[in-house]
């Protein structure tokens, strides 16, 4: 009886383990890297937002970045919805 425990203790510890480190650091990684990206954001740079919107950043308030999408249109987003820069000229 004794020894079942410990093997069920045993596989839940493995299984929490690979989840932690196949899950949870990647992720952990990859909200740091886009952290880092958002506090970089300056004017020029051309962007895509989570809803595929492209534009050039116009201008980066605290919480906020505006772009330029048409040649006479600027919408604002909220930093967290830029999802990458575009690299393409």
């Amino acid at each position: 009886m004794n020894n079942e425990w410990i093997t069920l203790v045993l596989y839940f510890g493995v299984f929490i383990a690979i989840f932690y480190f196949f899950i949870i650091m990647p992720r952990k990684k990859q909200e740091k890297q886009h952290g880092n990206f958002l506090s970089e954001l300056k004017k020029g740079m051309k962007v895509t937002t989570i809803g595929g919107m492209r534009g050039e950043v116009v201008r980066v308030k605290e919480d906020t970045v505006i772009l330029r999408v048409s040649e006479n249109t600027e919408v604002e987003f909220i930093k967290k919805a830029i999802a990458y820069e575009d690299k393409v000229n």
